[in-house]
């Protein structure tokens, strides 16, 4: 038997034993090493995918490890291989898939959510979602491999160009990596955010910070800009307050791309769009060359993914690290680790 961490109801994880299966044709099985918690692990932790999520439900999606076996007909991996996992499966059929566009199928298993994830000791999944890592980097930066791609895809649906000046809303670990990302592309970079931990942190990696509740951004952004106003803002907050203040930062023709998940509609200045002609743009998932981009951006330090790993803890602990991030505080990314199950380490 080999341990998982288990989504069993709303506020509720345990770390239970599971039956381990063997790799079958096109599939490998990994031995995970490193595993975060994100923003849709807490979505799920809270009851609020319910009607998506089928309990008990293995979690987890950002991760590092090994393979341990491979199945009939797969080639190109074996064992001892490091690794991390595109967590997509398509059917390569719907409208979308068709039209190329995979990684937002209409059927599309995000495995992790619609299909058992990453938080355990063992873990089967098809040889095509395998993304290499190169023996150089270490295991523990290498699970932050999906956020960072998550932000790799981001700037480029919004099409940063080197030069532009862009605002990031919202500075946790997604909107850091945006800013990381957008900078190496060239842009001048201004990230808003509350959280007095976040901008020290982001401060330390050489971004430029504003505070939303002692400052103006609006006003900033105009003395940036010489009142011309920023050409992409980032939406990562997931605040009604933070959408504004996107809209209200863009100059004219500006690009407004939406990273963060609004669980209900939000008031938006339409006339603001109609009168600066500016442009709504969606971001979703990631392509595979977006993973491949973020493994080369973290290997060699673009992202220095080790200063935005907070706390590792054992796996037995996972369900005490959900309630850490809750609870907010100065925590930005916490890892599980799959090959420690010792029972009395603390968050």
């Amino acid at each position: 038997m080999t341990l998982a961490v288990r989504y069993t109801a709303a506020r509720t994880l345990d770390t239970a034993p599971v039956e381990p299966t063997s790799p079958g044709p096109g599939e490998v099985e990994l031995a995970p090493t490193y595993v975060g918690i994100c923003g849709t692990d807490l979505h799920i932790f809270h009851g609020d995918m319910d009607a998506r999520v089928s309990t008990p439900a293995v979690l987890g999606h950002e991760m590092s490890g090994r393979v341990l076996r491979v199945g009939p007909d797969v080639e190109g991996w074996r064992p001892g291989d490091a690794v991390t996992v595109m967590p997509l499966r398509w059917d390569d059929s719907c409208p979308a898939c068709r039209a190329g566009n995979r990684h937002i199928c209409q059927h599309l298993d995000f495995i992790g959510i619609d299909s058992p994830g990453a938080m355990q000791q063992r873990w089967i999944v098809p040889a095509a979602t395998l993304v290499g890592l190169p023996d150089s980097l270490p295991l523990d930066r290498a699970a932050l491999v999906e956020p960072t791609a998550v932000a790799v895809h981001d700037v480029d649906r919004a099409r940063v160009r080197d030069g532009e000046r862009v605002v990031v809303v919202g500075g946790g670990p997604i909107g850091i990596l945006i800013a990381l990302v957008a900078r190496a592309t060239g842009a001048e970079v201004r990230v808003v955010e509350l959280s007095g931990h976040r901008r020290t942190l982001a401060q330390k990696l050489g971004l430029t910070t504003w505070n939303p509740a002692a400052e103006d951004v609006p006003e900033l952004v105009r003395q940036w800009t010489g009142d011309a106003g920023a050409d992409v803002a980032f939406e990562v907050s997931g605040a009604a307050g933070g959408v504004d203040t996107a809209v209200q930062v863009l100059g004219v023709r500006g690009r407004l791309c939406l990273v963060a998940i609004h669980p209900r509609p939000r008031e938006v200045d339409l006339h603001r769009f109609f009168w600066r002609e500016l442009t709504l743009i969606g971001a979703r998932l990631y392509a595979r060359s977006d993973f491949e981009k973020a493994v080369t951006l973290i290997a060699d330090g673009t992202v220095p993914a080790e200063l935005l790993i907070s706390k590792v803890v054992p796996l037995t602990q996972a369900p005490a690290a959900f309630e850490a991030l809750e609870a907010g505080g100065d925590v930005m990314k916490i890892l599980v680790d799959c090959t420690d199950d010792a029972q009395g380490a603390a968050v």
